[in-house]
C-alpha cells in the first residue's frame, strides 16, 4: 500500500504563536513529527504542507520534504483540513504520484512513534476498512462523571448516566478519545466521502504518556514534563 504521510503547519497559530517552531525538550516541536514520520518505513513519501516560509526553511534544514507553499486562502484560522489534505493530493497527482491513503500527523502530537505510524497502516491494510484513527482511553475524565451545569450553578444530569453514584471508574464501560495524532485515511474515501473516517473506522489506541497534544501553553509545560520523565526512565 503506497501512503502518503502530510505533515500540516501553518504559520497563523493563535493559542501558541509560532507553534510549530517553539521547543520542546530542545527539539522544535514539528521535529519530533518528523523525526517519527521518517522512521516510519510504511510510508512511501512524506510531505510538509505549510503556508509559512519560515517553517519551510526549518523543516527543509531538518531534512524535510517541503514540495510547495501551501496557498493562504488554504491557512486561515476557518480552514477546515480536509481542503488541505485534497490540495496536496492534487499537487501530487499532478507530478505523476498516486497513494492509496494518507496519514494525516499533526505536529501537535509529538509523541506518536514511527512504530504507531506502521501499526496504524498495517491495521488498515488487514482490516480493509476506510480508515483508523488514533484514541486514548478515557480514565478519570469519563463522561458518566460530567453534569450539565445551569447559569445558576445548578447541576443536572448527564447525558451519560452512572449505574449507581459513585460507581467505580473500573467498573464504567471503556471509552476512549480521539488523541489526534494519527488519521489514516483511503484516498478513495477522502475525495468520494470528504470525510477521514468514512463508515468504517478502526481505533489504533495509544498510551496517555504518548498521546499529549499541544493547543495551549499548558499543554507545552505537560508535553516537557512527559519527555523529561521520558528521558531520565
Amino acid at each position: 500500500m503506497r501512503v502518503l504521510g502530510l505533515i500540516p503547519a501553518r504559520g497563523g497559530s493563535k493559542g501558541i504563536p509560532g507553534k510549530a517552531l517553539v521547543p520542546l525538550a530542545g527539539r522544535p516541536l514539528i521535529g519530533w513529527t518528523l523525526d517519527a514520520a521518517r522512521a516510519a518505513t510504511a510510508l512511501a513519501r512524506t510531505i510538509v504542507t505549510t503556508d509559512d516560509e519560515a517553517i519551510a526553511a526549518l523543516c527543509r534544514a531538518l531534512g524535510a520534504d517541503v514540495p510547495w507553499l501551501r496557498p493562504g486562502t488554504l491557512a486561515g484560522d476557518a480552514t477546515a483540513m480536509m481542503p488541505v489534505v485534497l490540495h496536496a493530493l492534487d499537487q501530487c497527482t499532478a507530478i505523476g504520484e498516486e497513494y492509496e491513503a494518507v496519514c494525516l500527523l499533526q505536529p501537535t502530537a509529538p509523541f506518536r512513534t514511527a512504530s504507531d505510524i506502521n501499526g496504524a497502516i498495517a491495521l488498515l491494510e488487514r482490516s480493509g476498512a476506510d480508515a483508523v484513527i488514533s484514541f486514548v482511553a478515557v480514565e478519570d475524565a469519563h463522561p458518566a462523571r460530567m453534569r450539565v451545569v445551569d447559569a445558576d450553578g445548578r447541576v443536572g444530569e448527564s447525558p451519560y448516566p452512572e449505574g449507581t453514584e459513585g460507581q467505580r471508574r473500573q467498573d464504567l464501560p471503556p471509552l476512549f478519545l480521539r488523541n489526534g495524532a494519527i488519521y489514516l485515511t483511503r484516498t478513495s474515501v477522502l475525495r468520494g466521502q470528504f470525510s477521514f473516517q468514512g463508515t468504517d473506522c478502526r481505533a489504533w489506541v495509544m498510551p496517555r504518556e504518548r498521546s499529549v497534544n499541544i493547543d495551549e501553553p499548558m499543554d507545552l509545560r505537560i508535553a516537557e514534563a512527559v519527555a523529561s520523565f521520558a528521558s531520565s526512565a
